[in-house]
Parts: structure tokens; sequence; C-alpha cells
């Protein structure tokens, strides 16, 4: 390979991987409670990556929210380094954090001492991300005091990471379900690591639905833990384990939640938690279920009108959808005098829904069209359907308008003629050859009696 050629691909190579590097800082705001009911923000920042040198000066912030991370794991800069160039900046918000032993009596054997152990002394900052492409709660252990130089930064270590890459997932009425989860940890101290067995520590896992106002728990694990935890609902698995066994961390973990057939009744939003001792980190997700109609369009390929008379009611079958919101049906008219196309006039109406076993539902739309002319011969009229499940464009049935006297014979008429004139002149024949048999059997018998 010529040198100037070695050159262009290591280069094209740097420019890959920098753009599949994702975002370097994420920008946030920091939460407080400001008393008497009030929250106050801050303006915040995350420095994810650093290039050659010192990190950049951000003198419109403080120190203390000018955070540089510290990712023994790699979970955060994994999360972001497929993320979508196109795709919006996540929503980041950080607030202060207190460890506390997590509530449920089922992973109550995570914390048996009941007491905060002096590892988790200090300050603590929770972050919650959000965006269409994922969703993340990290918990950080900041640094007592700003690194003053070269720039006015601290550091913070992440300690516990919960993502998932399924933020909104859209499921089709009937099908599984699969709520992507995965999480990283890592001792906050060197001490606190070796205090512990080797290994990953046990971890609770929770998965829960809230929807109109009411919340399920729909799984519990408890890996590396015993004792009795409430039974999975719905046919709901989850696979709950740590992905490796380093003897001092830090470790990944899977969470994934899997639902079987889903159905109306289980959408809604979804809380995933990871418990471990004093840390417990979320996310949530906002699961719908969907389902495409149906579009078809009667009388078909053909309505039959003559001139100044008005052609037969359409009716658009719109059938099996979820959910019922956002439908739309529009009448629309291609051809006719303007030769383009336009918004069909006309009365029209809609039937009311229809619903089915499987919780999907049906209408049917009505138009009812004003007397023909005969320039609208050939005209197309169709019935364009909307709905969230659908592209931007949505999905269409059409049918020809057919002005009487104004058509020539189609090659179906043709066929038609044909066969009935083959038909006639099998009759015809068959007549003839009935009656010259009938004839012939006269006359023998006459000569009988003779």
């Amino acid at each position: 390979m010529k040198p100037l050629s070695l050159l262009l691909s290591v280069v094209a190579l740097g420019l890959a991987s920098t753009v599949s590097a994702g975002p370097a800082v994420i920008e946030c705001w920091f939460v407080e409670d400001a008393g008497r009911g009030q929250l106050s923000k801050k303006p915040a920042a995350l420095l994810l990556r650093q290039g050659p040198g010192s990190p950049p000066p951000r003198p419109d912030l403080e120190p203390e929210l000018y955070l540089k991370v510290h990712d023994p794991a790699g979970a955060l800069l994994a999360a972001f380094r497929q993320y979508p160039r196109d795709a919006p900046a996540p929503r980041c918000e950080m607030s202060h954090y207190i460890p506390l032993p997590a509530s449920p009596d089922w992973v109550s054997g995570l914390t048996p001492e009941q007491r905060c152990p002096r590892a988790l002394d200090g300050k603590w900052l929770m972050v919650s991300m959000s965006s269409p492409v994922l969703s993340l709660s990290s918990f950080l252990q900041p640094q007592s005091e700003p690194q003053l130089e070269p720039a006015l930064i601290t550091m913070a270590t992440a300690v516990l990471t919960v993502i998932t890459h399924t933020p909104a997932p859209r499921i089709r009425l009937g099908q599984d379900a699969l709520l992507d989860l995965s999480f990283a940890y890592v001792p906050p101290t060197s001490k606190a690591a070796i205090s512990l067995a080797p290994g990953p520590p046990p971890f609770g896992l929770e998965w829960r639905r809230q929807h109109l106002g009411k919340g399920h728990l729909l799984l519990a694990a408890t890996p590396g833990l015993s004792g009795q935890v409430p039974a999975a609902r719905e046919g709901a698995v989850a696979f709950a384990a740590w992905d490796d066994d380093e003897p001092w961390g830090p470790w990944t973990g899977n969470g994934s939640f899997w639902l079987p057939a889903v159905q109306p009744f289980q959408e809604g939003t979804y809380l995933a938690t990871v418990h471990l001792p004093y840390l417990q980190g979320q996310v949530a997700m906002e699961l719908a279920v969907q389902k495409s109609p149906k579009v078809s369009l009667t009388p078909a390929p053909l309505v039959w009108a003559a001139p100044g008379e008005a052609p037969p009611e359409l009716l658009c079958l719109v059938s099996h959808f979820y959910p019922s919101e956002g439908l739309e049906v529009e009448w629309e008219l291609r051809g006719g005098p303007q030769g383009r196309f336009q918004k069909a006039e006309g009365q029209s109406w809609h039937s009311a829904l229809s619903h089915h076993a499987d919780g999907s539902v049906s209408l049917s739309a009505h138009l009812q069209l004003p007397p023909v002319t005969t320039e609208q011969h050939g005209a197309r009229y169709a019935c364009r359907v909307h709905h969230p499940s659908l592209p931007a464009l949505g999905r269409r049935s059409e049918i020809t308008l057919q002005v009487a006297g104004l058509s020539g014979p189609s090659l179906e008429d043709g066929v038609g003629l044909f066969l009935s004139a083959f038909l006639l002149l099998g009759l015809i024949k068959a007549l003839g050859w009935a009656a010259a048999h009938l004839a012939a059997s006269r006359d023998s018998t006459q000569k009988k009696t003779e």
C-alpha cells in the first residue's frame, strides 16, 4: 500500500472512531430543594472523555458542578459510544443522594447490619439521563475538593450505573416484549472491596409497571441471596445475573425483562430497579402497544353512476387496530375535472368502534358522493388512514369511478361476450341435435307401424 493511501486509511479510521465515541460532555441541571416547596436549578456538566491536554475550562459552572467522571466499568462510555449523531442530546438532571437501605422486605438480606458502612461516607450525586435512544441512572462519588489546576473541575467516580437502550418500546399487539437492562458496579473504595468476599456481590432486581395511577410488582429476583421473593406475574422472566466474576470488580450485569404476548392492559411505565446495599439505581421505560389497521374500500374496484346521479355510498372498513386514539380517515379524489389530487367532496361520517377479543378495535368510514358529471369519468376515490402505528403517509385503498355511457367495452366485457356467444352457439347446436334425433325416432316408429 502506498504511504498516502495508508495515511488516508489511518485518518479515516480515526475519524470513524471519533464519530462513534459519542458526546464528550453531557450538559446537566443540578436540582435541589430551595424550601417552601420550590426547587432550584443550576447548570452542571459531566466530562466523560478528555482529549489531549487539560480539561476545557468552564467558567460558567461552579467547580463542584463541573465533574470529570472516572468510569472504571466503562458503562457510561459504552452507553454513548454508538449514540446517533442526529439524536437529540439527552436530558440530564443531577441531585444529592443519601445512601439508604432498600425498602422491600425481600431484599432486606442485602443490609443485615442496618448500618451504612464508612466506605459510603461523604457526598453522593445521583445523575439521571433520558433520550429517545437510552435512559440511565448513575451514582457518583465526588472528591471532597475540586481540582485547582490546570482547570477548576471535580473528580467523581461512577459507582453504580443502570442503563436501558429501550426507553420507549413499541410492541405489536400479541407479540413478546423484551426490555433491555444492564448495570455496572465498582466498590466505592479499595478498602470496601477487600472487606467483601471475592466476586460480584448479591443484588436485587425489581420490575414494576405503573399505569393509570396503579402500580404492580411483576418480577423480583435476588441472585446470591437466600429467602423467598414474590412470584412473577403475567409470565414475566428476567435475565438476572452478573456477566463476569472478577474478584474485586468492576462488574457488569444483565437484568433484561421478557414479557410474552403483550396485551393492551400491559402498556404503561415500567420501572426497573437494581438494589445493592444502600444504593438503588432505577430507570423508566414507556411501553406502548400498537397494531396497524387493515384498510378496505367497497364497492371495489369499480363504482358506476349515470351522469347527474350520485354513485353508491363508499364504505371504508378500518379493522383490527390499536390504540383507538390517533386514527384519522381522509377521503381523496385523484383525477376528475382538475386532474390532480384534491379532497373529495360529499357527506362523510364514522361508525362507532367495534371491540375484538384481542383488544383491537374496528370502525367503518362512509362517504356519500354528490351527483357526478361526465368529466369525472375515470376519477379515483381513495380512503387514506393515518394511525400512530403506520408510516407518515398512512395506508390507503382506492376505487375507480365509471360514468355510464362513456366507457367502451373492457377486456373483461369482451371475454364475457365471447363466452356468452360460445354458450349460445353450443345451446343452438344441442337443440338442433335433439330435434333431429326426435324426428328420426318418429320416422322409425311410423315405419314399424306400417
